[in-house]
């Protein structure tokens, strides 16, 4: 009868209502009006349908059909409440004890690396206070809880701008901050505002905090070096990129025109000479030479057929520079054999050592250690179908380019190399160096494809000794995202969770009820 039809809406009502209420006990929704609609709408079917039925259930409770429909009953309903009591332990150890997994091909949502190694290295409490509505901006939270869930050092905390001004004015922000969302990061008496929510941002406000000042790198200029700073540095062929990936590390990046200081100057941690194509002065060698022999780094990169003789500075150091160009037709970009990618790094290197992805280089010479030197090893090989051609007058006449056995190096070629140099006397520390046969894969152009960035980030913190900088940098996510309101967010709960699978659940009860009624006639 009617009865059995409101019952079985009661229970599917009522049913969703528990449910809702176990999630919104861990999650409060931001409206919870469905949550007491379906435990409201529930009961009153419950209680209509036995409203409807006294006579009925008197007569069946006194017959023994009555007495086992209760045994039948109470079993049921005793099943019922341990389901919901094992749905709401599972639901409590999962908000307790959560594990988070990431299926996307570049793990755009798993911190990177070097967070996760910054994040280790906390030796106190890092407090972040997000003043972002996290409902409006999910994206936002989900990239603060990452942190929360990598360390237990870390502590979070979102905090409405309007219901909290102490925290406003004790943090000294101002409205116009607040208005994109910002984030307060605090560690050890010290504290950072960062108001562009990524990841690298985040972190980078964190090694501040924790490590405080930067060191500092030089760019050698006045040779027609790659730009780093300064004019020309944005085009395709500078390097601004490059050195805004630095300071992103913290560190402080400068030109230096060595013709002028006539040595390397007493603040400088790391000098880097990106592509020279004009001579270095005597002076200018020297000046390079007793900073490497003094125990100094050095970050190197000299390109085929430049008209320079800085090659020869590096021959000094310890390393073979090649007279040719390295070509690859099965390796390289699109197949143009003069921008092979790396095949294979050092593996034990530090500044290689987890590299699951390639390189790109571009126009690039034949880079390795000479016979004897063993503190200088391959960084970057290319692949074995790859080689060294010298006949270059024959390739730029005609543009023609094959292997010959007898002057050319069949690969893998090296493309860099790293390690001690070569050098006369005993300085207090070794010195080091970094030497690429490429400049082009560190350039605007360049640096961001791949794993580049992080191939020169690494080399130059390597170079310093700064091996905690060295890590494979975090990835951005190549899909674009759908931002919804906290309203928005709701409803799409709602059907999806609620009403999808309980229109599914009524459309049930009510074909029961037909059968049922179609066969009591």
């Amino acid at each position: 009868g009617i009865a059995a039809l409101l019952g079985g809406l009661g229970l599917v009502f009522f049913g969703f209502g528990l449910i809702q209420f176990v999630i919104w006990i861990f999650q409060p929704f931001t409206n919870p009006l469905w949550l007491w609609l379906h435990l409201g709408v529930g009961a009153a079917l419950l209680v209509a349908a036995v409203g409807t039925s006294l006579d009925a259930l008197r007569e069946r409770m006194r017959s023994g059909e009555g007495r086992r429909a209760g045994r039948y009953g109470t079993s049921a309903l005793l099943q019922a409440a341990l389901l919901v009591a094992i749905l709401c332990g599972l639901a409590f150890l999962a908000e307790r004890y959560s594990k988070r997994f990431d299926w996307t091909e570049q793990r755009v949502h798993t911190l990177s690396d070097q967070t996760q190694k910054v994040l280790d290295g906390l030796e106190g409490e890092l407090s972040m206070v997000g003043f972002f509505d996290p409902f409006e901006q999910p994206l936002h939270r989900q990239i603060v809880e990452r942190y929360a869930a990598a360390s237990p050092r870390v502590k979070i905390e979102f905090a409405d701008p309007n219901a909290r001004p102490d925290l406003v004015e004790s943090f000294g922000l101002q409205a116009a901050d607040l208005a994109r969302g910002m984030l307060h990061v605090s560690y050890g008496g010290g504290a950072v505002d960062v108001s562009d929510l990524e990841e690298d941002e985040i972190t980078n406000a964190i090694v501040k905090l924790v490590r405080g000042g930067g060191k500092k790198v030089y760019f050698l200029t006045g040779h027609n070096e790659r730009r780093a700073i300064g004019d020309g540095a944005d085009e395709p062929d500078g390097m601004s990129r490059a050195a805004a990936a630095l300071r992103n590390e913290t560190y402080t990046t400068e030109n230096l025109l060595l013709g002028q200081t006539g040595d390397v100057p007493a603040d400088a941690d790391v000098v880097v000479v990106a592509g020279p194509t004009r001579p270095l002065l005597d002076v200018e060698l020297d000046a390079l030479r007793r900073w490497v022999a003094g125990g100094g780094a050095l970050v190197a990169m000299i390109d085929p057929r430049a008209n320079t003789n800085f090659g020869a500075l590096l021959g000094e150091l310890g390393v073979a520079v090649g007279d040719d160009v390295v070509f690859d037709r099965s390796l390289a970009l699109f197949g143009r054999a003069t921008s092979p990618f790396a095949a294979s790094y050092a593996p034990d290197h530090p500044i290689t050592k987890g590299f699951q992805e390639t390189s790109l280089f571009h126009m690039a010479r034949s880079v390795a250690p000479e016979p004897g030197v063993a503190g200088l090893v391959p960084l970057v090989k290319t692949g074995e179908a790859s080689w060294a051609e010298t006949n270059l007058a024959k390739w730029e006449d005609e543009g023609v380019a094959g292997f010959e056995p007898e002057s050319d190096t069949l690969g893998p070629v090296s493309l860099a190399v790293a390690g001690v140099p070569r050098i006369d006397g005993a300085p207090e520390h070794d010195p080091r160096l970094v030497a690429f046969g490429d400049s082009n894969f560190a350039t605007n152009e360049l640096v961001d494809s791949y794993l580049n960035r992080d191939l020169f980030v690494n080399s130059v913190a390597w170079a310093m000794g700064e091996v905690e900088h060295i890590a494979v940098r975090p990835h951005k996510a190549r899909a674009s995202r759908l931002s919804l309101s906290a309203e928005q967010f709701s409803v799409v709960q709602m059907l999806s969770l609620f009403v999808l699978p309980e229109a599914i659940a009524v459309a049930g009860v009510l074909a029961w009820w037909t059968r049922r009624k179609r066969g009591t006639q």
